[in-house]
């Protein structure tokens, strides 16, 4: 497997056998050059075009028609432009399951495979998806940094290093439109925290902001030439982001070239004057916006000019063009080029096992290591925890998707194990505080009615959790719908007194097996429509049923509202359920008992939606609920204990130490549960590393302030966040570091030869087992040249190349140190300056694993 495909590529192998190299990326370019997929001139065909139109069509085509499209003009052959969420997946226009998505895992997991290449791939799936759902721009990557542990959105970003970040990125941006559809590059930028995002003004001094947080967009911009790029919300020092004429005119599109089009976040553009010649193209959603009608009356008022909305409606027919929406006109992309036929599930699972990064693997006493587990010597296996049965595998916010079918670890383990293999399962501690949608034994369908009983619709549920924003199923719209009912059948697992949740801001009558258990009025106290669709009130209710028989379920939804405001449909409501509970306590005592008498215990603790979610930044990285006590208590019955973390950003694991083997398996995406049964069998390696470093403690983290005052947000740590922090003298040891993750073979670094342009590595595979490592080259200055004092970090990622071999084999890898390597921002001057003098070259398993160095000299 190549390592990247968007940046040039450079390696070689040598000694007899196998010995193979994966691909190097370097800080401006990485393995193999690809033709760029938009390289037709599209120029001829967007002016003949624009001079059809008259001014009050140009202004209603920067204008969102609805939640995710753009109107057509038949009279010069363009199609409405269809958008939709990503990034792990491609939702469509339906926010349901009514057309379910494939399910990759989060984009921490996909930048925990330092593997570009995979990322590209990942694309081509996901253009695959979008062709199917008829979508021609995607939402996604999400490119900003990880600045501090506390972001809320940390799951949906990479990685805390701008390299990493904008290799990954581009690999993905590469793959998607090699499949025909368009990204859009977002948050553009500073959109790293949650608190107060729609009008926080991030201060981030100019050095800081080029070489960290522009910095992924730059390389994405150079490398992959996005279609398109998505503004945040926030302001950044005193400007928001949708009328920020230095960054958007000036740095993106003069300095860097961008050609693409400029999209809002979704009700972010404010103002028709400054959002227009701030650089934004199109205001979404529909259709009322601070473009269409309102831009046109700015023309005719003298406000703007109309040569000025030609401007962003030929950036919006040049997407159209691209993306094959302007008849007559070819796609960017031969649909004979297309990549077509990728298995989806098989990409997901090779994801998910290629990102899990092994952060623990002791051996017990004299025996072997934990991991990987041998089938053929063990009896009888405990799997412990909620999430080991209803495994959370996306976040929660935009990035929702509904896949067909989640395989859970539980579930996965099940069915991977030998038949004489007894798998015991133990609930342990819920970390839950809502009760989770009905799913597990649950066949549902949502059936939307009108006001005289008549059925519109009848769509397929993945679980209990009715959800549409921005349009609602074929033939339903707000005007017509009265009611929506979910219905089916429920088969329990377990007897006894089960809980029923509903939720929702309006009328809810829930029957089960022909008893009504509730019929009564939901509503928030406060009058957040965002809070009442997003977070609706819960009730709860018990009912007495038998393992085995089925009943009959039915949850009636009369909404109080169907939208937002005047202009965004939205609908939600849902059905909740949990088995029998038991005594908390008991529940802990079980689950120590089952693991006491098996062979080896695997603990699955996670996050919830109630703690790591779009939309809100965390308080703290503990594990909610009592899930650290849990951990605790199972080691102490069992040394064979293993924990797999199920979170999408740090967590603190207070246990570490007490347990021989820790896997993070972040949000893993639908094949979690399959992909973990490989991983802990040993029929594949774990191959991920950390793209971001992990605290001890919160209190350990060197960025902590994630909440504005007064409406701003000082980024005053400057250059130093993520490992460039942790490297300072004084600092707390992380718990892990950036880069950290254990194979199942081991690697001797044997030789490493760096000039001013690369670095060539040698490495050998000792262990008994086939591997993959990557390797991780920073520089670390040592004097420069001229004797200045110039503030840098102790040293820095420069370039990673992943390699695999066999028992015994030689590896030879070669990466590129590219100019930007050397160089810094200088404020004084506004322009990037290259620092001469000694610096070391260091080849790492990790930052803080460093195995060889040399010097060189940079004039």
């Amino acid at each position: 497997m190549t390592s990247t495909a968007d940046e040039r590529h450079a390696h070689s192998a040598r000694s007899a056998g196998s010995d193979r190299s994966t691909g190097a990326t370097g800080a401006t370019g990485s393995a193999e050059a690809i033709r760029p997929a938009d390289a037709t001139d599209h120029t001829a065909a967007v002016s003949e075009a624009l001079a059809a139109l008259d001014l009050d069509t140009k202004a209603l085509l920067l204008s969102g028609q609805d939640m995710w499209t753009l109107p057509a003009v038949p009279g010069i052959g363009l199609r409405s432009l269809v958008m939709s969420d990503g990034p792990i997946g491609v939702r469509g226009q339906k926010w349901s399951a009514e057309d379910p998505s494939v399910a990759l895992p989060s984009p921490t997991a996909l930048a925990a495979t330092w593997d570009p290449e995979l990322a590209r791939r990942a694309g081509h799936l996901l253009a695959q998806e979008a062709r199917r759902k008829g979508v021609h721009v995607l939402l996604a990557p999400t490119v900003n940094l990880h600045r501090s542990p506390l972001g809320g959105r940390h799951f949906e970003c990479y990685s805390e290093d701008p390299l990493l970040t904008g290799a990954i990125g581009a690999g993905y941006v590469r793959g998607v439109q090699e499949g025909g559809v368009a990204t859009t590059v977002k948050h553009f930028v500073g959109n790293d925290a949650e608190t107060d995002r729609l009008t926080v003004n991030n201060r981030i001094a100019p050095r800081a902001l080029r070489e960290l947080y522009l910095a992924p967009f730059e390389h994405i911009v150079e490398n992959a030439r996005p279609w398109g790029i998505m503004t945040a919300y926030n302001q950044v020092n005193g400007s928001t982001m949708t009328e920020h004429h230095h960054l958007v005119n000036e740095v993106l599109r003069g300095e860097w070239g961008f050609d693409g089009c400029n999209v809002s976040d979704w009700t972010a553009a404010r103002d028709t004057v400054r959002a227009l010649r701030g650089g934004l193209d199109v205001a979404m959603p529909g259709p009322r916006t601070v473009f269409g009608a309102p831009l046109a009356a700015a023309v005719r008022a003298g406000e703007v000019t109309e040569s000025e909305v030609d401007d962003a409606v030929r950036r919006v027919l040049l997407l159209a063009a691209r993306t094959g929406c302007l008849a007559g006109v070819p796609a960017a992309v031969d649909p004979a080029d297309v990549p077509s036929g990728i298995d989806g599930r098989a990409v997901a699972r090779e994801l998910a096992r290629q990102s899990f990064v092994l952060l623990r693997n002791e051996p017990v006493g004299v025996a072997r290591r934990v991991l990987p587990i041998d089938a053929a010597r063990i009896h009888k296996v405990a799997v412990i925890g909620a999430a080991a049965r209803d495994a959370r595998v996306l976040g929660g916010g935009s990035a929702t998707v509904f896949p067909e079918k989640i395989v859970s670890p539980l579930a996965g383990l099940r069915a991977a194990l030998p038949d004489d293999v007894e798998v015991a399962f133990a609930v342990g501690a819920d970390p839950r505080t809502r009760v989770p949608h009905a799913r597990t034994g649950f066949t549902l369908r949502a059936r939307y009615l009108a006001a005289d009983g008549r059925l519109l619709a009848d769509a397929p549920q993945f679980d209990g959790k009715v959800l549409a924003v921005g349009g609602f199923p074929d033939g339903v719209t707000r005007h017509n719908l009265a009611a929506v009912e979910l219905a089916g059948g429920f088969t329990p697992q377990v007897t006894g007194s089960h809980t029923f949740a509903v939720s929702g801001t309006g009328d809810l009558r829930l029957t089960v097996g022909g008893a009504v258990l509730f019929d009564g009025r939901c509503a928030p106290d406060g009058g957040d429509p965002f809070e009442a669709l997003m977070n609706p009130v819960e009730r709860r209710v018990t009912a007495e049923l038998t393992a085995g028989e089925e009943v009959a379920v039915t949850l009636r939804f009369v909404p109080l509202a169907l939208g937002v405001g005047d202009g965004m449909s939205a609908l939600s409501f849902a059905l909740g359920h949990s088995e029998p509970q038991r005594d908390p306590d008991a529940e802990i005592e079980e689950a120590v008992r089952a693991a006491a008498g098996a062979d080896v215990a695997i603990v699955v603790v996670a996050t919830t939606e109630e703690v790591e979610s779009e939309g809100f930044d965390r308080t703290d990285l503990r594990l909610p609920g009592r899930q650290d006590e849990l951990v605790t208590r199972v080691a102490a019955a069992n040394p064979h204990t293993l924990v797999v973390v199920n979170s999408g950003s740090p967590v603190e694991l207070p246990w570490r130490e007490r347990v021989p083997a820790v896997l993070l398996s972040w949000f893993a995406g639908q094949e979690a549960g399959a992909a973990l049964a490989d991983v802990l069998l040993g029929t594949h390696e774990p191959g991920g590393r950390l793209p971001t470093t992990w605290p001890a403690r919160l209190a350990d983290a060197p960025v902590t302030r994630v909440t504005p005052a007064d409406g701003e947000l000082p980024y005053s740590e400057g250059l130093f966040i993520g490992y460039r922090a942790w490297q300072r003298p004084g600092t707390p040891a992380p718990a892990y570091a950036f880069g950290h993750g254990l194979g199942y073979t081991d690697w001797t670094y044997e030789s490493l030869h760096a000039t001013p342009g690369s670095v060539r590595i040698r490495l050998r595979n000792t262990g008994a087992r086939p591997g993959r490592e990557v390797v991780q080259i920073y520089l670390a200055p040592r004097d420069a040249a001229t004797g200045e004092a110039v503030e840098r970090p102790a040293r820095w990622l420069a370039g990673f190349a992943a390699v695999e071999a066999g028992p015994g084999e030689t590896a030879e890898t070669e990466i590129p140190l590219p100019d930007r390597a050397f160089e810094i921002w200088d404020e004084a001057a506004g322009r990037r300056r290259r620092i001469e003098g000694v610096y070391t070259v260091e080849a790492a398993h990790s930052i803080d694993d460093r195995r060889l160095a040399t010097e060189i000299t940079v004039h």
